[in-house]
C-alpha cells in the first residue's frame, strides 16, 4: 500500500522508485507537502449521522508506540501484540501495547501483512519482489515471485480471500531503482495453496489496499494513481467480474491505502489526512483525521472493536461501536 500522504511521503524518505520522474506521482508529492504545511491534531469528522453508529463522539485516538522510520502492514495477533512493518528501518516488528519493538525479521522494504487460514505470517516482500510467508523464529519462504516467468513488480498489499486463497495487489511503486520492471501492467492476483498465480485484474493504474465484503461476494481494490475505490462481484472459483467505481478520494493529502472492512460491511479506507469511512453503497460517511499521514490499519483486540493505524512514524489504535471482519477468522466465535 503505497502513497502521496502515504505513497508522498515514503517516496520522499526514500526516492528509490523508478516513478518520481512521472507527473502522476510528481502530483501526488505536491498534494502532500501542500497537506502537511500546518500539524493535524486527531479529529472525527462526520458526513453522515450513521457514523456515530461506529464511533463513540469522545473516542480518542492513543499512540501506543513511535519512533520508526515509516510503518505499514498492522496484523493483531490474539497473543496480545501487533505484527508491523517499517519500510525504512527494512524489519518486521512485533509490537505491545507498552510501545515495547521486538525485531521478528530484518528485510528490505517489507509491505503489507496479512494471516493465512493457518493463521501464518504472510508479507509482501517489496524488494524480493515477492510473496513470502514468514516463521515465528524469523526465517521466511518464497510463496510467489513470477507470474508466467516474469518477476513481479512490488507486491503491496495481501489479504485472504473467502476461498482460503490470498489476494494481492502488484503496484510498481515500490519497484526497486535500477531494476527492471518485466510485467507491462500493475494486476491483482490470486495466489492459492498449491503456488499458482493467477491474474484476476490488469486495468489499474496502481493498485493498492483491497478487502473482501464479509459476504464474500466482493472484492474491493483501490487505486493510488486514480485515487479511488473499485468494487467488483467475486465468484467462489475465485473470478472477479463487473468492476465498478465504488468511491473517490480525489483530495490533496494522501491517496487510498490500506483499507479494512467491519462486519456490517462498512469499509475503512485510508485517504487524504486520515481514514475515510464508506457504508457499503458507497456512501462517503466521515473522516477519522490522523496526526500523522497513515498507510494501513487492521482490526485487532480480543473482540475486534479496535482500530490499530500504523501513521508514518508511529502506531495508533482506536476503540470504535464497530467489530472488524477477519477473513482469515472468519468461521471462528469472533463472528459469531
Amino acid at each position: 500500500m503505497s502513497r502521496a500522504g502515504a505513497t508522498g511521503l515514503k517516496l520522499l524518505l526514500r526516492r528509490r522508485t523508478t516513478w518520481l520522474a512521472t507527473l502522476p506521482l510528481l502530483a501526488l508529492l505536491v498534494g502532500f507537502q501542500e497537506a502537511n504545511k500546518t500539524p493535524r491534531k486527531f479529529e472525527l469528522v462526520a458526513l453522515s449521522p450513521k457514523f456515530w453508529s461506529l464511533f463513540d463522539r469522545n473516542a480518542t485516538a492513543a499512540s501506543i508506540a513511535t519512533g520508526f522510520g515509516f510503518t505499514e502492514g498492522p496484523v493483531w495477533d490474539p497473543a496480545g501484540f501487533l505484527y508491523v512493518s517499517d519500510e525504512e528501518q527494512n524489519k518486521i516488528y512485533r509490537v505491545y501495547l507498552d510501545g515495547r519493538k521486538q525485531t521478528l525479521i530484518a528485510l528490505g522494504d517489507p509491505d503489507g501483512n496479512t494471516f493465512d487460514r493457518q493463521q501464518r505470517l504472510i508479507d509482501c516482500a517489496s524488494v524480493l519482489r515477492a510473496i513470502i510467508r514468514v516463521s515465528p523464529d524469523g526465517q521466511y519462504t518464497t510463496l510467489a515471485d513470477r507470474f508466467e516467468g516474469h518477476r513481479f513488480n512490488s507486491p503491496n498489499d495481501v489479504v485472504a480471500g473467502p476461498d482460503g486463497a490470498l489476494y494481492f495487489t502488484d503496484p510498481t511503486l515500490d519497484l526497486v531503482k535500477g531494476e527492471k520492471q518485466e510485467i507491462p501492467f500493475q494486476g491483482v492476483y490470486r495466489l492459492d495453496e498449491k503456488g499458482d498465480v493467477r491474474l484476476l485484474v490488469k486495468d489499474m493504474s496502481q493498485p493498492n489496499g483491497l478487502a473482501f465484503s464479509p459476504d464474500g461476494k466482493h472484492l474491493y481494490v483501490d487505486d493510488s494513481d486514480q485515487k479511488n475505490i473499485r468494487v467488483f462481484n467475486f465468484s467462489p472459483d475465485g473470478n472477479v467480474s463487473n468492476e465498478k467505481l465504488f468511491g473517490d478520494e480525489n483530495e490533496a493529502g494522501g491517496v487510498p491505502d490500506g483499507m479494512r472492512v467491519d462486519q456490517s460491511g462498512n469499509l475503512y479506507v485510508v485517504g487524504p489526512r486520515g481514514i475515510w469511512v464508506w457504508d457499503p453503497q458507497g456512501n462517503h460517511l466521515g473522516t477519522i483525521i490522523m496526526p500523522e499521514q497513515p498507510a494501513n490499519l487492521a482490526w485487532g483486540d480480543k473482540d475486534y472493536r479496535t482500530l490499530y493505524i500504523t501513521a508514518t512514524k508511529s502506531v495508533y489504535r482506536i476503540r470504535t461501536r464497530a467489530r472488524g471482519f477477519m477473513p482469515n477468522l472468519q468461521n471462528s466465535a469472533v463472528h459469531n
